[in-house]
């Protein structure tokens, strides 16, 4: 036989990777089945697994089927470990314990100490696994037994009873005649096996033997009733309901009485379930089903966690552009008010309009040693008041923007200049100043360089002061007033000139870092945005695998 084929293999490494990706607690039925289902691959044997209460005759109904006592079912009455029955030359026990200890003896007598419920009806926490090696026809045709405990008793032993019904091909549900199918039952059958997709199953009748004639057939036609309500996965032309009297089919078994066996209903029950084992193991579908159960699962898992995260996005998407909306408008407000601001200023150091105000007050405080009260009586008052209003905006965009990298503009005033030089040295250093004046203002083209009010600023204002030493009024003037004075008019243009070119430069490296501080990134959110992405495109990846 093959081994489980390569589909399903692939599609259990898919259903473990799935684990890791939905996160699928380590506690949870659907965590545990996953788990079974990667042990059910890689068994090549086709297991055959007996399933019911405790008391219903489990153990007994597989040593009638071996022929032999290899189960505990007389001085031990109940199973207390999941115990495997595989082909073996002699009959041997295998127990091996949870550090991996494994002990090995003859016969079967070891399951009293290692396979069966303690006082406390407990099952023994030392044990990992429990083989027993019998050599049977159906064994070596590579088939296996499973003889479970039962599943009315506690809780640890139910979770392992339904952890091994997923790897199990064929499921045998033994019935006590007596009380036909109990409620919990019922549930279990539902619950455990056709809920998961395991629909192999063939409902045994034990204990028919002990009822009247007539009880015999009514409680027979009441479970056909149970076993036709439910589609089983069996080859076609056979029953899912059969009768197996199990001690007195043991017993005849024993003694090699073949009347007995036949009596029991042992024979037929045989013949059909070799049959229909030898079927099933060429066929995977019944295989498939139960991965596809696990898989609905797993996806409807996956489909939910996409749309949480597209939910996710979705809502990014829509508080971006709320909050893009927002800083949009703010940058509008703020921006306005920074430049009704800005435009003061520039209007204010417009070099014309900065000489006209106060040269002439510079040149007498300059000749009159008077320069830093000059300042303080409205110089230095201008310039903190339109250095605050501009810091003011700049302070908002920071505080809304959330940015505290913009530097706060600070504006000083320069030192006075000194003025210790002769008539003609004067003249010449006039004359040498001019120079520079139409050299960096006219032919380098700073009004060009600076753009705007900043660059008509010095533009206008280099004009103006050539065209004051070259008209005939300033000449005029110039030979009315006395050389020092025209000296100090002279030093005092040069220092508001200076002033307002440095004052414009500090304003417009302040107004491209305020362009910065509001400025709305398309990518808000981008990080986030991406983690999420990934975690969709991980999901389409498992779905389509699935």
């Amino acid at each position: 036989m093959k081994t489980r084929n390569d589909h399903l293999i692939n599609l259990s490494k898919t259903l473990n990777n799935a684990v890791e990706v939905l996160a699928i607690e380590d506690n949870s039925s659907l965590k545990k089945d996953i788990l079974s289902l990667s042990s059910y691959c890689q068994n090549e044997n086709f297991r055959l697994a007996v399933f019911a209460p405790f008391n219903y005759g489990k153990s007994t109904l597989l040593n009638a089927l071996l022929g032999e006592k290899t189960l505990p079912i007389d001085l031990i009455p109940t199973t207390g470990a999941a115990i495997y029955v595989k082909y073996g030359e002699q009959l041997k026990t295998k127990i091996t314990l949870n550090d991996d200890q494994i002990i090995e003896q003859e016969g079967t007598n070891i399951l009293k100490k290692y396979a069966t419920l303690d006082d406390n009806r407990c099952m023994n926490q030392e044990v990992k696994s429990v083989e027993v090696y019998c050599n049977h026809s159906l064994l070596k045709m590579g088939v296996e037994f499973l003889d479970l405990p039962g599943t009315n008793d506690r809780e640890e032993q139910n979770q392992l009873v339904k952890e091994q019904l997923l790897t199990s091909d064929l499921i045998l549900q033994v019935v006590d005649a007596r009380k036909l199918m109990t409620l919990e039952e019922r549930e279990n059958f539902r619950d455990w096996l056709l809920n998961r997709g395991i629909n192999s199953v063939i409902l045994v009748i034990n204990f028919l033997n002990l009822l009247e004639p007539q009880e015999q057939k009514d409680v027979y036609y009441r479970l056909r009733f149970v076993a036709e309500s439910f589609r089983s996965n069996l080859p076609p032309g056979f029953s899912n309901l059969y009768r197996v009297d199990a001690l007195p089919a043991l017993r005849a078994k024993l003694k090699g009485d073949n009347n007995g066996v036949q009596t029991s209903c042992l024979s037929m029950f045989e013949s059909a379930l070799q049959t229909i084992i030898m079927q099933q193991k060429q066929e995977n579908s019944f295989r498939k089903e139960r991965f596809d159960k696990i898989s609905e699962q797993v996806k409807a898992i996956a489909l939910s966690q996409k749309d949480n995260l597209l939910k996710k996005l979705e809502n990014i998407g829509q508080k971006t552009n709320k909050e893009k909306e927002i800083k949009q408008k703010a940058q509008q407000v703020i921006n306005q008010g920074f430049q009704s601001c800005l435009s003061d200023f520039y209007s204010w150091l417009y070099l014309p309009n900065l000489l006209n105000q106060y040269q002439h007050e510079l040149a007498i405080a300059l000749e009159k040693n008077t320069f830093q009260q000059w300042c303080d009586n409205d110089f230095q008052y201008k310039i903190t008041t339109y250095q605050n209003n501009i810091n003011e905006w700049g302070n908002k965009a920071c505080l809304f923007f959330e940015n505290n990298l913009l530097t706060p503009l600070n504006i000083s005033i320069p030192a006075p200049p000194e003025i210790s030089v002769s008539v003609s040295e004067v003249n010449e250093k006039e004359s040498n100043y001019f120079d520079n004046i139409t050299t960096v203002g006219i032919p380098t083209g700073i009004g060009f360089l600076l753009g705007g009010p900043m660059g008509a600023a010095f533009l206008g204002g280099a004009s103006y002061l050539l065209n004051k030493t070259t008209t005939q009024a300033e000449k005029e003037a110039m030979t009315q007033n006395s050389q020092n004075s025209s000296t100090y008019v002279q030093f005092a243009g040069n220092y508001l000139t200076h002033f307002s070119e440095q004052v414009f430069l500090s304003l417009t490296k302040y107004e491209q870092e305020l362009a910065k501080i509001m400025d709305v990134p398309h990518n808000l959110h981008s990080s986030e945005v991406a983690q999420l992405s990934d975690k969709i495109q991980i999901l389409d990846d498992l779905l389509t695998r699935l």
